[in-house]
Protein backbone atom coordinates (compact mmCIF):
# COMPACT_ATOMS: atom_id res chain seq x y z
CA UNK A 1 0.00 0.00 0.00
CA UNK A 2 3.00 2.57 0.75
CA UNK A 3 5.01 2.01 -2.34
CA UNK A 4 1.30 2.91 -4.14
CA UNK A 5 0.93 6.40 -2.42
CA UNK A 6 2.69 9.39 -3.91
CA UNK A 7 5.56 10.88 -1.85
CA UNK A 8 3.08 13.89 -1.09
CA UNK A 9 0.85 11.94 0.42
CA UNK A 10 3.47 10.06 2.29
CA UNK A 11 4.62 13.31 3.75
CA UNK A 12 0.89 14.74 4.89
CA UNK A 13 0.08 11.18 6.18
CA UNK A 14 3.45 11.42 8.20
CA UNK A 15 2.78 14.64 9.48
CA UNK A 16 -1.00 14.15 10.53
CA UNK A 17 0.41 11.01 12.58
CA UNK A 18 3.31 12.93 14.35
CA UNK A 19 0.66 15.47 15.01
CA UNK A 20 -1.94 13.47 16.18
CA UNK A 21 0.70 11.67 18.43
CA UNK A 22 2.25 14.48 19.99
CA UNK A 23 -1.58 15.94 20.54
CA UNK A 24 -2.86 12.47 21.53
CA UNK A 25 0.28 12.07 24.33
CA UNK A 26 -0.76 15.89 25.44
CA UNK A 27 -3.78 14.90 26.12
CA UNK A 28 -3.49 12.12 28.11
CA UNK A 29 -0.46 13.92 29.92
CA UNK A 30 -3.29 16.56 30.13
CA UNK A 31 -5.82 13.99 32.00
CA UNK A 32 -3.76 12.26 34.30
CA UNK A 33 -1.85 15.47 35.83
CA UNK A 34 -5.72 16.77 36.36
CA UNK A 35 -6.80 13.41 38.12
CA UNK A 36 -3.29 13.59 40.18
CA UNK A 37 -4.21 17.16 41.50
CA UNK A 38 -7.78 16.13 42.33
CA UNK A 39 -6.96 13.49 44.07
CA UNK A 40 -4.28 15.55 45.33
CA UNK A 41 -6.91 17.88 46.28
CA UNK A 42 -9.32 14.83 48.54
CA UNK A 43 -6.46 13.85 50.37
CA UNK A 44 -5.50 17.33 51.32
CA UNK A 45 -9.79 17.85 52.14
CA UNK A 46 -9.40 14.20 54.09
CA UNK A 47 -6.31 14.93 56.31
CA UNK A 48 -7.92 18.22 57.10
CA UNK A 49 -10.73 15.88 58.72
CA UNK A 50 -8.88 14.12 60.95
CA UNK A 51 -6.31 16.69 62.06
CA UNK A 52 -2.74 16.92 63.02
CA UNK A 53 -0.96 13.83 64.43
CA UNK A 54 -1.98 13.42 68.36
CA UNK A 55 0.49 13.64 71.42
CA UNK A 56 1.89 11.02 72.80
CA UNK A 57 -0.77 8.92 74.04
CA UNK A 58 -3.67 11.38 73.71
CA UNK A 59 -5.94 12.67 70.64
CA UNK A 60 -5.67 15.04 67.91
CA UNK A 61 -6.65 18.27 69.78
CA UNK A 62 -9.85 18.96 66.89
CA UNK A 63 -11.23 14.92 68.14
CA UNK A 64 -11.35 15.31 71.85
CA UNK A 65 -14.85 16.73 71.36
CA UNK A 66 -15.83 13.29 69.88
CA UNK A 67 -13.82 11.01 72.57
CA UNK A 68 -17.08 9.52 74.26
CA UNK A 69 -18.32 8.99 70.89
CA UNK A 70 -15.46 6.56 69.99
CA UNK A 71 -14.87 4.86 73.20
CA UNK A 72 -18.55 4.19 72.89
CA UNK A 73 -18.20 2.90 69.23
CA UNK A 74 -14.95 0.75 70.44
CA UNK A 75 -17.20 -0.72 72.98
CA UNK A 76 -20.06 -1.24 70.59
CA UNK A 77 -17.24 -3.41 68.71
CA UNK A 78 -16.50 -5.39 71.76
CA UNK A 79 -20.05 -6.26 72.59
CA UNK A 80 -20.70 -6.57 68.67
CA UNK A 81 -23.52 -4.10 69.26
CA UNK A 82 -24.58 -1.39 67.44
CA UNK A 83 -24.09 2.16 69.72
CA UNK A 84 -27.01 4.41 70.54
CA UNK A 85 -25.41 7.30 69.09
CA UNK A 86 -22.76 8.05 66.43
CA UNK A 87 -20.03 10.21 66.89
CA UNK A 88 -19.75 13.64 66.02
CA UNK A 89 -17.15 13.63 63.48
CA UNK A 90 -15.84 17.28 62.32
CA UNK A 91 -15.22 18.18 58.52
CA UNK A 92 -16.45 16.95 55.16
CA UNK A 93 -16.40 13.51 55.05
CA UNK A 94 -19.44 11.34 54.02
CA UNK A 95 -18.92 7.91 55.79
CA UNK A 96 -16.87 7.68 58.94
CA UNK A 97 -15.83 4.37 60.35
CA UNK A 98 -14.00 2.89 63.37
CA UNK A 99 -11.93 -0.11 63.00
CA UNK A 100 -10.98 -1.94 65.99
CA UNK A 101 -7.50 -3.81 66.87
CA UNK A 102 -8.51 -7.01 65.45
CA UNK A 103 -9.73 -5.28 62.10
CA UNK A 104 -13.33 -5.63 62.68
CA UNK A 105 -15.66 -2.40 61.57
CA UNK A 106 -17.42 -0.59 63.84
CA UNK A 107 -20.45 0.45 62.33
CA UNK A 108 -21.21 4.04 63.46
CA UNK A 109 -25.23 5.00 63.78
CA UNK A 110 -25.91 7.28 60.61
CA UNK A 111 -22.61 7.25 59.17
CA UNK A 112 -22.51 4.44 56.22
CA UNK A 113 -20.08 1.37 56.35
CA UNK A 114 -16.69 0.92 54.36
CA UNK A 115 -14.89 -2.39 53.26
CA UNK A 116 -11.84 -3.06 55.30
CA UNK A 117 -8.82 -3.71 53.83
CA UNK A 118 -5.23 -4.73 55.11
CA UNK A 119 -4.13 -1.65 54.68
CA UNK A 120 -6.76 -0.16 57.31
CA UNK A 121 -6.64 -3.03 60.09
CA UNK A 122 -2.45 -2.63 59.58
CA UNK A 123 -3.34 1.19 61.10
CA UNK A 124 -5.71 -0.31 63.39
CA UNK A 125 -2.95 -2.52 64.86
CA UNK A 126 -0.38 0.42 65.49
CA UNK A 127 1.71 -1.08 62.48
CA UNK A 128 1.42 2.13 60.62
CA UNK A 129 0.30 5.74 61.79
CA UNK A 130 -2.15 6.04 58.58
CA UNK A 131 -3.24 4.89 55.12
CA UNK A 132 -4.39 6.49 52.18
CA UNK A 133 -6.54 4.74 48.99
CA UNK A 134 -9.60 3.94 47.09
CA UNK A 135 -12.21 2.03 48.45
CA UNK A 136 -15.51 0.89 47.90
CA UNK A 137 -18.83 2.04 51.00
CA UNK A 138 -22.43 1.96 51.76
CA UNK A 139 -24.06 5.10 52.87
CA UNK A 140 -26.68 5.37 54.97
CA UNK A 141 -29.24 5.46 52.53
CA UNK A 142 -27.91 2.10 51.19
CA UNK A 143 -26.13 3.55 47.87
CA UNK A 144 -23.03 1.89 47.37
CA UNK A 145 -20.65 4.25 45.86
CA UNK A 146 -16.66 4.41 45.07
CA UNK A 147 -14.77 6.58 47.96
CA UNK A 148 -11.52 7.55 48.98
CA UNK A 149 -10.21 6.62 51.87
CA UNK A 150 -8.19 7.69 54.96
CA UNK A 151 -7.30 5.84 58.34
CA UNK A 152 -5.52 6.92 61.38
CA UNK A 153 -4.43 5.51 63.83
CA UNK A 154 -5.46 6.43 67.68
CA UNK A 155 -5.17 5.20 71.32
CA UNK A 156 -8.01 5.17 73.78
CA UNK A 157 -6.81 6.36 77.57
CA UNK A 158 -5.87 3.05 78.41
CA UNK A 159 -3.61 2.54 75.68
CA UNK A 160 -5.62 0.10 73.58
CA UNK A 161 -4.91 1.05 69.45
CA UNK A 162 -7.69 2.07 66.95
CA UNK A 163 -8.20 3.24 63.53
CA UNK A 164 -11.07 5.70 62.12
CA UNK A 165 -11.61 5.56 58.59
CA UNK A 166 -13.21 9.04 56.93
CA UNK A 167 -14.49 8.49 53.32
CA UNK A 168 -15.03 11.37 50.75
CA UNK A 169 -16.91 9.67 47.77
CA UNK A 170 -15.04 10.23 44.29
CA UNK A 171 -17.87 11.24 42.24
CA UNK A 172 -17.13 14.62 42.14
CA UNK A 173 -13.56 13.58 40.54
CA UNK A 174 -14.56 11.11 38.47
CA UNK A 175 -17.39 13.18 36.83
CA UNK A 176 -14.83 16.17 35.95
CA UNK A 177 -12.63 13.19 35.14
CA UNK A 178 -15.02 11.98 32.29
CA UNK A 179 -16.20 15.00 31.14
CA UNK A 180 -12.33 16.00 30.62
CA UNK A 181 -12.01 12.74 28.88
CA UNK A 182 -14.66 13.56 26.40
CA UNK A 183 -13.14 16.96 25.56
CA UNK A 184 -9.49 15.56 24.93
CA UNK A 185 -11.04 12.75 22.85
CA UNK A 186 -12.68 15.51 20.46
CA UNK A 187 -9.97 18.04 20.81
CA UNK A 188 -7.74 15.15 19.96
CA UNK A 189 -9.92 14.44 16.70
CA UNK A 190 -10.12 17.69 15.54
CA UNK A 191 -6.25 18.26 15.53
CA UNK A 192 -5.75 15.25 13.60
CA UNK A 193 -7.83 16.74 11.03
CA UNK A 194 -6.16 20.06 11.44
CA UNK A 195 -2.68 17.84 11.40
CA UNK A 196 -3.80 16.42 8.12
CA UNK A 197 -4.91 19.56 6.21
CA UNK A 198 -1.94 21.30 7.38
CA UNK A 199 0.67 18.54 6.52
CA UNK A 200 -1.22 18.45 2.71
CA UNK A 201 -0.34 22.07 2.19
CA UNK A 202 3.15 21.60 3.96
CA UNK A 203 3.65 18.45 1.38
CA UNK A 204 2.20 20.79 -1.27
CA UNK A 205 5.01 23.78 -0.57
CA UNK A 206 7.77 21.88 0.03
CA UNK A 207 7.76 19.58 -2.88
CA UNK A 208 6.95 22.40 -5.29
CA UNK A 209 10.76 22.99 -6.20
CA UNK A 210 10.14 19.13 -6.67
CA UNK A 211 7.72 19.30 -9.13
CA UNK A 212 10.07 21.87 -10.74
CA UNK A 213 12.98 19.49 -10.80
CA UNK A 214 10.45 16.77 -11.88
CA UNK A 215 9.31 18.77 -14.72
CA UNK A 216 12.86 19.93 -15.73
CA UNK A 217 13.94 16.26 -15.87
CA UNK A 218 10.79 15.35 -18.40
CA UNK A 219 11.31 17.84 -20.53
CA UNK A 220 15.01 16.72 -20.84
CA UNK A 221 14.38 13.44 -21.72
CA UNK A 222 11.29 14.76 -24.22
CA UNK A 223 13.56 17.30 -25.94
CA UNK A 224 17.53 16.28 -25.15
CA UNK A 225 18.25 19.98 -23.94
CA UNK A 226 20.54 20.01 -21.83
CA UNK A 227 20.73 23.76 -21.60
CA UNK A 228 17.52 23.43 -19.13
CA UNK A 229 18.27 25.04 -16.04
CA UNK A 230 16.79 25.22 -12.82
CA UNK A 231 16.45 28.01 -10.08
CA UNK A 232 18.78 27.53 -7.46
CA UNK A 233 17.54 30.46 -5.00
CA UNK A 234 17.93 29.62 -1.06
CA UNK A 235 20.74 26.99 0.53
CA UNK A 236 18.15 24.27 1.89
CA UNK A 237 18.66 20.99 0.09
CA UNK A 238 16.05 21.54 -2.12
CA UNK A 239 18.38 24.61 -3.09
CA UNK A 240 21.25 21.74 -3.40
CA UNK A 241 19.44 19.08 -5.30
CA UNK A 242 19.10 21.67 -8.47
CA UNK A 243 22.18 23.03 -7.74
CA UNK A 244 23.46 19.41 -8.02
CA UNK A 245 21.27 18.88 -11.25
CA UNK A 246 22.07 22.06 -12.68
CA UNK A 247 25.66 20.95 -12.35
CA UNK A 248 25.37 17.52 -13.86
CA UNK A 249 23.40 18.60 -17.03
CA UNK A 250 26.13 20.93 -17.56
CA UNK A 251 28.41 18.49 -17.34
CA UNK A 252 26.37 16.32 -19.65
CA UNK A 253 26.34 18.75 -22.13
CA UNK A 254 30.11 19.52 -21.66
CA UNK A 255 30.98 15.82 -22.31
CA UNK A 256 28.31 15.55 -25.25
CA UNK A 257 30.15 18.61 -26.82
CA UNK A 258 33.85 16.95 -26.41
CA UNK A 259 32.06 14.16 -27.93
CA UNK A 260 30.73 15.74 -30.64
CA UNK A 261 33.73 17.53 -31.45
CA UNK A 262 35.85 14.57 -30.94
CA UNK A 263 34.15 12.82 -33.84
CA UNK A 264 34.09 16.01 -35.96
CA UNK A 265 37.57 16.16 -35.81
CA UNK A 266 38.29 12.38 -35.82
CA UNK A 267 36.38 12.37 -39.21
CA UNK A 268 38.28 15.23 -40.64
CA UNK A 269 41.65 13.69 -40.11
CA UNK A 270 40.33 10.06 -41.14
CA UNK A 271 39.27 12.28 -44.12
CA UNK A 272 42.84 12.76 -45.50
CA UNK A 273 44.45 9.41 -45.24
CA UNK A 274 41.61 8.26 -46.58
CA UNK A 275 41.65 10.06 -49.46
CA UNK A 276 44.67 9.51 -50.58
CA UNK A 277 44.71 5.74 -50.14
CA UNK A 278 41.02 5.67 -52.57
CA UNK A 279 43.21 7.80 -54.95
CA UNK A 280 46.46 5.97 -55.07
CA UNK A 281 44.58 2.41 -55.17
CA UNK A 282 42.09 3.68 -57.84
CA UNK A 283 45.48 4.51 -59.94
CA UNK A 284 46.69 0.86 -59.20
CA UNK A 285 43.24 -0.49 -60.58
CA UNK A 286 43.06 1.39 -63.32
CA UNK A 287 46.37 0.83 -64.80
CA UNK A 288 45.68 -3.05 -63.89
CA UNK A 289 41.98 -2.77 -65.94
CA UNK A 290 43.11 -0.87 -68.81
CA UNK A 291 46.14 -2.93 -69.21
CA UNK A 292 49.08 -0.30 -69.16
CA UNK A 293 52.15 -1.11 -67.30
CA UNK A 294 52.99 1.62 -64.55
CA UNK A 295 56.55 2.88 -64.53
CA UNK A 296 58.03 0.71 -61.88
CA UNK A 297 59.21 3.53 -60.35
CA UNK A 298 55.75 5.10 -60.08
CA UNK A 299 54.52 1.87 -59.13
CA UNK A 300 56.86 2.19 -56.08
CA UNK A 301 56.02 5.47 -55.06
CA UNK A 302 52.83 4.49 -54.94
CA UNK A 303 53.03 1.48 -52.82
CA UNK A 304 55.34 3.77 -50.29
CA UNK A 305 52.61 6.05 -50.21
CA UNK A 306 49.62 3.71 -49.65
CA UNK A 307 51.74 2.14 -46.76
CA UNK A 308 52.80 5.57 -45.46
CA UNK A 309 48.65 6.54 -45.37
CA UNK A 310 48.21 2.94 -43.70
CA UNK A 311 51.02 3.80 -40.71
CA UNK A 312 49.41 6.73 -40.11
CA UNK A 313 45.58 5.54 -40.40
CA UNK A 314 47.16 2.72 -37.83
CA UNK A 315 48.83 5.68 -35.62
CA UNK A 316 45.34 7.69 -35.60
CA UNK A 317 43.04 4.82 -34.92
CA UNK A 318 45.42 4.05 -32.02
CA UNK A 319 45.35 7.44 -30.65
CA UNK A 320 41.43 7.62 -31.06
CA UNK A 321 41.08 4.37 -29.11
CA UNK A 322 44.05 5.87 -26.22
CA UNK A 323 41.32 9.03 -26.20
CA UNK A 324 37.75 7.62 -26.27
CA UNK A 325 38.71 5.30 -23.10
CA UNK A 326 36.45 7.02 -20.47
CA UNK A 327 38.35 9.07 -17.94
CA UNK A 328 36.35 7.61 -15.09
CA UNK A 329 37.73 4.52 -15.65
CA UNK A 330 40.28 2.84 -12.76
CA UNK A 331 43.51 2.86 -14.77
CA UNK A 332 45.68 0.29 -14.17
CA UNK A 333 48.17 1.15 -12.00
CA UNK A 334 51.59 -1.25 -11.08
CA UNK A 335 55.22 -0.51 -10.55
CA UNK A 336 57.08 0.45 -13.63
CA UNK A 337 60.67 0.98 -14.39
CA UNK A 338 60.30 4.00 -16.51
CA UNK A 339 64.05 4.07 -17.27
CA UNK A 340 63.60 0.58 -18.81
CA UNK A 341 60.51 2.16 -20.77
CA UNK A 342 62.62 5.01 -21.93
CA UNK A 343 65.25 2.56 -23.15
CA UNK A 344 62.77 0.71 -25.24
CA UNK A 345 60.88 4.34 -26.77
CA UNK A 346 64.68 5.30 -27.97
CA UNK A 347 65.23 2.23 -29.63
CA UNK A 348 62.38 2.68 -31.82
CA UNK A 349 62.93 6.26 -31.96
CA UNK A 350 66.22 5.51 -33.34
CA UNK A 351 63.96 3.30 -36.13
CA UNK A 352 62.31 6.24 -37.55
CA UNK A 353 64.75 8.42 -37.74
CA UNK A 354 67.80 7.05 -39.44
CA UNK A 355 69.30 10.03 -40.03
CA UNK A 356 69.09 11.41 -36.41
CA UNK A 357 71.25 10.84 -33.42
CA UNK A 358 69.36 9.86 -30.38
CA UNK A 359 71.70 10.36 -27.12
CA UNK A 360 69.85 8.94 -23.86
CA UNK A 361 71.23 9.05 -20.44
CA UNK A 362 68.19 7.58 -18.11
CA UNK A 363 68.70 6.61 -13.76
CA UNK A 364 66.54 4.32 -12.40
CA UNK A 365 63.23 5.10 -11.26
CA UNK A 366 60.33 3.52 -10.71
CA UNK A 367 56.66 4.93 -10.50
CA UNK A 368 52.78 3.82 -10.50
CA UNK A 369 51.12 3.56 -13.77
CA UNK A 370 49.81 1.37 -16.69
CA UNK A 371 52.99 0.27 -18.58
CA UNK A 372 51.30 0.75 -21.65
CA UNK A 373 50.56 4.00 -21.52
CA UNK A 374 53.42 5.45 -20.45
CA UNK A 375 55.59 3.54 -22.96
CA UNK A 376 52.80 4.99 -25.38
CA UNK A 377 53.68 8.66 -23.96
CA UNK A 378 57.13 8.71 -23.97
CA UNK A 379 57.42 7.71 -27.96
CA UNK A 380 55.22 9.98 -28.33
CA UNK A 381 57.29 12.57 -27.08
CA UNK A 382 60.11 10.89 -29.26
CA UNK A 383 58.40 11.13 -32.32
CA UNK A 384 57.35 14.76 -31.23
CA UNK A 385 61.36 15.57 -31.09
CA UNK A 386 62.38 13.38 -34.45
CA UNK A 387 59.60 14.64 -36.38
CA UNK A 388 61.17 18.62 -36.23
CA UNK A 389 64.47 17.65 -35.92
CA UNK A 390 66.59 18.69 -39.06
CA UNK A 391 68.61 15.88 -41.08
CA UNK A 392 71.37 14.90 -38.95
CA UNK A 393 69.82 16.30 -35.90
CA UNK A 394 70.45 15.54 -32.60
CA UNK A 395 67.76 14.45 -30.01
CA UNK A 396 68.37 14.42 -26.16
CA UNK A 397 66.70 12.19 -23.91
CA UNK A 398 67.70 12.37 -20.49
CA UNK A 399 65.99 11.19 -17.02
CA UNK A 400 67.45 12.02 -13.53
CA UNK A 401 65.54 12.00 -10.25
CA UNK A 402 61.88 11.49 -11.68
CA UNK A 403 62.24 14.19 -14.25
CA UNK A 404 62.24 13.00 -17.86
CA UNK A 405 63.93 15.53 -20.56
CA UNK A 406 63.47 15.60 -24.50
CA UNK A 407 64.94 18.04 -26.06
CA UNK A 408 65.37 18.89 -30.05
CA UNK A 409 67.10 21.62 -31.96
CA UNK A 410 64.34 22.24 -34.60
CA UNK A 411 62.60 25.17 -35.21
CA UNK A 412 60.55 25.06 -31.95
CA UNK A 413 57.19 26.36 -30.71
CA UNK A 414 55.93 30.04 -31.19
CA UNK A 415 54.97 31.38 -27.78
CA UNK A 416 51.66 31.60 -28.80
CA UNK A 417 51.65 28.40 -29.80
CA UNK A 418 52.48 26.96 -26.53
CA UNK A 419 48.87 27.03 -24.88
CA UNK A 420 47.82 24.90 -27.56
CA UNK A 421 50.02 21.93 -28.27
CA UNK A 422 47.85 19.76 -25.24
CA UNK A 423 44.71 20.42 -27.32
CA UNK A 424 43.20 17.36 -29.25
CA UNK A 425 43.90 17.54 -32.69
CA UNK A 426 45.45 20.88 -32.73
CA UNK A 427 48.61 21.13 -35.20
CA UNK A 428 50.47 24.29 -35.46
CA UNK A 429 50.63 25.85 -38.80
CA UNK A 430 53.75 25.28 -39.71
CA UNK A 431 53.18 21.32 -38.86
CA UNK A 432 50.12 20.75 -40.62
CA UNK A 433 52.00 19.68 -44.02
CA UNK A 434 53.68 16.75 -41.62
CA UNK A 435 52.30 13.51 -40.78
CA UNK A 436 50.65 13.44 -37.58
CA UNK A 437 46.98 13.29 -36.42
CA UNK A 438 47.74 16.16 -33.61
CA UNK A 439 46.63 13.35 -30.57
CA UNK A 440 50.04 12.67 -29.48
CA UNK A 441 51.15 15.89 -26.82
CA UNK A 442 47.38 15.19 -25.39
CA UNK A 443 47.68 11.57 -24.90
CA UNK A 444 51.22 12.61 -22.95
CA UNK A 445 49.11 14.70 -21.29
CA UNK A 446 46.47 12.21 -20.21
CA UNK A 447 49.00 9.63 -18.89
CA UNK A 448 50.93 11.65 -17.22
CA UNK A 449 47.88 13.25 -15.33
CA UNK A 450 46.75 10.29 -14.29
CA UNK A 451 50.29 9.32 -12.70
CA UNK A 452 50.04 12.71 -11.06
CA UNK A 453 52.96 14.12 -12.53
CA UNK A 454 53.04 17.04 -14.97
CA UNK A 455 54.63 17.89 -18.70
CA UNK A 456 55.47 21.03 -19.86
CA UNK A 457 57.17 22.21 -23.43
CA UNK A 458 59.32 25.37 -23.07
CA UNK A 459 61.69 26.97 -25.92
CA UNK A 460 65.21 25.13 -25.26
CA UNK A 461 68.71 27.53 -24.92
CA UNK A 462 70.02 27.59 -28.54
CA UNK A 463 67.01 26.70 -30.36
CA UNK A 464 64.87 23.76 -30.42
CA UNK A 465 62.08 22.62 -27.73
CA UNK A 466 62.22 21.23 -24.45
CA UNK A 467 60.08 18.73 -23.22
CA UNK A 468 59.37 18.31 -19.25
CA UNK A 469 57.97 15.50 -17.65
CA UNK A 470 57.68 14.83 -13.68
CA UNK A 471 56.79 11.91 -12.14
CA UNK A 472 56.27 11.12 -8.52
CA UNK A 473 58.35 7.63 -7.96
CA UNK A 474 61.54 6.38 -6.03
CA UNK A 475 64.82 5.09 -7.54
CA UNK A 476 64.75 1.93 -5.43
CA UNK A 477 61.91 -0.48 -6.00
CA UNK A 478 62.04 -1.40 -2.45
CA UNK A 479 61.13 1.99 -1.17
Amino acid sequence: MAGRLTLRARLALLTAAAVALAVAACATASWYLTRNQLYHELDRRLGAVGGPPAPEGGMPPRMQRFERDLGAALVSCRSDAQAGTGPSLPGPAEITQVVDVRGRACTLPGAGTLVVTGADAAVARGARERAVHDGTGVTSAGDQIDVRILTRSFRTPEGVPFAVSFAISLKEVEGPLDNLALLLVAVTALGVLVSAGAGLMIARASLRPVDELTGAVEHIARTEDLGTRIPEEGTDEIARLSRSFNSMTAALAASRERQRQLIADAGHELRTPLTSLRTNIDLLLRAEASGRVLPADTRHRLLVSVKAQMRELSSLVGDLLELARPAEAEPVREPVALHEVVARAVERARLRGPGLAVEAAAQPWYVMGDPASLERAVVNLLDNAVKFSPPGGTVEVGLKAGELTVRDHGPGIPAEDLPHVFERFWRSPSARSLPGSGLGLSIVARVVEECGGRVDLDPATGGGTLARVRLPGTPDLAD
